[in-house]
C-alpha cells in the first residue's frame, strides 16, 4: 500500500508514525514544509519519497504540487495525525478519489460547535454552548451558558487561547485576549475531573481503547506554572472513574461515523458520576500520551495505528499490565538548568517502576513550557496498583526540582 502522510517530521510524534507505516509494509510518501535534511531520522528512514512544499496552510497549492510530484504514481491512502492538517487531508482524498474521511466527515472533528451539535443530536450530554465572531454574539452566547464559562477557539487544539471566565469582567478580558481568533466557542464550565478516551479503529471496529486522567485539569496548569502536570493511563477501564467515559466515547464515535484511525476525546466526570462530552479529534493525542499508553501495555501503538490503517487490524495483543503516570516538569528559576534536587531519593524509592526519565540536561537553557508542553522533562512511572502509581507520580511532581538560574 502507498500512503501519503502529511507532515511526517512534525509534531514530535509524527516521525514515529511514519516509521510505523514503513514497518508494516507501506511505502510512505511524505509531504511537509520542512527540508528533508531537517526531518528526524525515524521519518527519513521510513520515507520512500518526500516532497517539501512552501506551506501546508496553502491547501490548493499543496494539492497541485502533490499532483505534479506524483507524476502518475498511485496513492492508496492519505493520512494525517496533526490537527491543523485534517481538512487538507480530506480535500486531498476527495480530489484524488481516495477512501477515508471526507471534508463533510472531517468538519465535525475540527469545528467545536458543529461537533457538539452532532453529538448532542445523538443524545450525548454536552456543555451548553454557542459560537461567536463578534462581541455581540459572544455576549448572547454567554447568556445561554451562564457563568463560569469557557472561551476557546472553534478550531483550536489543546488549551491554547482557552480561558475560564467566572463573571462578566473576566469574560470581557477573555474576549480581548482572543481578538486574534477569528471565531470562538463559548461553553458552560463543567466542574469535575477531566479525562480522555482514546481509540484506534479500523472499519468501524474499536481495536484499542484507553482512558487517561488529567491531574489537574489542563486549564489549571495553564495559569499555574509551578504545578507538575500528570497524565495517568488507567489500567482498569471498568472502574467508576473510567467506565462512564468509555460508554460516552463509543456513543460519540457512532454519532460521528468514525471508521479508521486514531481518536482522542476529552470528557468530564462530574461529582455525581455523570459523564459530559468535551471535544474529540480524529488524531492521536499529543504531549507524549501515546508513549504513556505504550508503557502501560508494553506495546507499540505508533505501529499499531499503522497496522490498522494498512491491514485493518492492530497486529498486537492488548494486555493492560500497568497504570502509567506521566509527569511533566517545569524548571524553578530562569536561565540555565543547574541541578536536579530530590532525584536520587526518588530513584532509590521507586527506581524499578520508572519506565522513562528525560530531563533538560544540566548546562542547557530551561525550556519555555508555554511553547513546549513537556517543559524541562518527562517521567513515566508504572505499577498495577493505581494508588501506588499516584503516590509515585505525586512524589516526582512535588519532590523533584529542576533548578535553573
Amino acid at each position: 500500500m502507498n500512503v501519503l502522510f502529511l507532515s511526517p517530521g512534525f509534531p514530535a510524534e509524527m516521525p514515529l508514525f511514519t516509521r510505523g507505516l514503513a514497518q508494516v509494509g507501506a511505502k510512505v510518501f511524505g509531504v511537509g514544509d520542512q527540508p528533508r535534511q531537517a526531518l528526524p531520522s525515524e521519518a527519513r528512514q521510513g520515507l520512500s519519497d518526500y516532497l517539501q512544499v512552501r506551506s501546508l496552510a496553502d491547501e490548493q497549492g499543496t494539492i497541485d504540487a502533490v499532483r505534479a510530484w506524483l507524476r502518475g504514481r498511485t496513492i492508496d491512502r492519505v493520512e494525517s495525525l496533526w490537527e491543523t492538517q485534517m481538512l487538507l487531508a480530506a480535500r486531498m482524498r476527495e480530489q484524488f478519489s481516495l477512501p477515508g474521511m471526507t471534508v463533510a466527515q472531517t468538519v465535525p472533528f475540527r469545528d467545536k460547535e458543529v461537533m457538539k451539535q452532532v453529538v448532542e443530536r445523538a443524545g450525548v450530554r454536552v456543555p451548553r454552548h454557542g459560537r461567536a465572531r463578534t462581541m455581540a454574539e459572544a455576549f448572547a452566547a454567554v447568556e445561554q451558558t451562564g457563568y463560569p464559562a469557557i472561551v476557546k477557539p472553534i478550531a483550536g487544539a489543546g488549551s491554547k487561547d482557552t480561558h475560564r471566565c467566572n463573571d462578566k469582567a473576566e469574560f470581557e478580558r477573555a474576549l480581548q485576549a482572543t481578538r486574534h481568533v477569528e471565531e470562538i466557542s463559548v461553553e458552560e464550565y463543567i466542574e469535575g475531573e477531566e479525562l480522555t478516551f482514546d481509540t484506534i479503529c479500523a472499519h468501524g471496529n474499536v481495536l484499542y481503547q484507553n482512558v487517561a486522567w488529567y491531574r489537574p485539569k489542563p486549564l489549571l496548569l495553564q495559569h499555574n506554572p509551578w504545578i507538575s502536570m500528570q497524565n495517568i493511563i488507567l489500567r482498569d477501564l471498568s472502574t467508576p472513574l473510567a467506565k462512564p467515559g468509555v460508554a460516552l466515547g463509543l456513543q460519540v464515535l457512532k454519532a460521528l461515523s468514525f471508521t479508521t484511525g486514531f481518536t482522542h476525546m476529552e470528557w468530564f466526570l462530574k461529582p455525581n458520576g455523570e459523564a459530559v462530552f468535551g471535544e474529540i479529534g480524529a488524531r492521536a493525542a499529543g504531549a507524549r500520551l501515546v508513549h504513556a499508553m505504550n508503557y502501560a501495555c508494553d506495546m507499540d501503538l505508533f505501529r499499531g495505528w499503522a497496522h490498522a490503517v494498512v491491514h485493518g487490524s492492530l497486529g498486537q495483543e492488548v494486555t493492560r499490565k500497568y497504570n502509567a503516570a506521566m509527569i511533566f516538569k517545569r524548571a524553578d528559576g530562569d536561565g540555565t538548568v543547574r541541578r536536579y534536587d530530590g532525584l536520587q531519593s526518588l530513584l532509590q524509592r521507586y527506581g524499578p517502576h520508572v519506565a522513562n526519565l528525560e530531563l533538560t540536561p544540566i548546562g542547557e537553557p530551561r525550556r519555555d513550557w508555554r511553547k513546549v508542553i513537556v517543559g524541562d522533562g518527562w517521567i513515566v512511572v508504572r505499577h498495577p496498583d493505581l494508588a501506588f502509581t499516584q503516590e509515585m507520580a505525586d512524589g516526582f511532581g512535588s519532590e523533584l526540582k529542576v533548578v535553573a538560574s
